[in-house]
């Protein structure tokens, strides 16, 4: 049951070219930045990447758009990074957008099992093409399909070494749900205590969806944007 593996790198040495790989995270927040530093130094490409965006440029998963390791990308938000821009202007990047609350659903639905849902978002434009559509109860709604990973890399603030998780507030994000919704889930935390150590009503993502747990260090936690009120 310890799923404590000694260093990011470890944690992902079998990771392969060609994989699809969901990272949690919310522009800089709740971002696993060891593990993204791991994949980097393992130099793996033709990743097809599944975030809710891609950094921005040099931090986040901008490090491994950088290094030219990301084949595709699905996201709900790309507009912090002029590398990705560059990219897919030139055609090496092949872009999937999708509403911010579709990709949020089709990834817990991903990792709960169901086939697929209605929604409304999206329906009378370019995102519903090739989809199939539905009036019901007089509205119109889009089929759109879940969202699996290969390997999904995740950050909490604490676990325990059988990898029940904690996180904290808006870092929560898209992390949780993730977490669920790969074949191979590699959680990093701030702080990794013994199990038995959380209190099962605190815990928010159950161990049984994670694989491999590491102690993570040295957060740089980047501010994307400051912003202050005058005194």
């Amino acid at each position: 049951m310890d799923k404590t593996y000694p260093s990011a790198d470890a944690a992902v040495a079998d990771l392969r070219d060609g994989i699809t790989l969901m990272s949690g995270g919310f522009g800089l927040c709740g971002n696993p930045e060891n593990l993204i530093q791991a994949i980097h130094r393992k130099g793996i490409r033709d990743i097809d990447l599944i975030s809710n965006n891609c950094g921005v440029d040099g931090v986040g998963l901008g490090i491994l758009l950088d290094a030219g390791q990301v084949r595709s990308i699905t996201a709900s938000y790309v507009g912090e990074n002029k590398t990705f821009e560059k990219l897919y202007l030139s055609g090496k990047l092949k872009v999937t957008l999708v509403p911010q609350g579709t990709l949020a659903e089709r990834i817990r639905a991903g990792g709960a099992g169901i086939g697929g849902f209605y929604t409304p978002t999206g329906y009378g434009t370019p995102i519903a093409e090739g989809k199939e559509v539905r009036e019901i109860d007089g509205r119109w709604y889009v089929l759109e399909a879940p969202l699996r990973a290969d390997f999904a890399i995740v950050k909490a603030w604490k676990g325990d070494t059988h990898g029940n998780l904690v996180f904290r507030r808006t870092a929560n994000n898209f992390n949780q749900a993730m977490a669920t919704a790969a074949k191979v889930t590699i959680a990093e935390v701030e702080e990794l205590v013994p199990a038995g150590a959380l209190d099962p009503d605190h815990v928010h993502t159950p161990g049984i969806y994670v694989q491999r747990i590491i102690q993570g260090e040295r957060y740089a936690k980047p501010i994307e944007f400051r912003t202050t009120r005058s005194a």
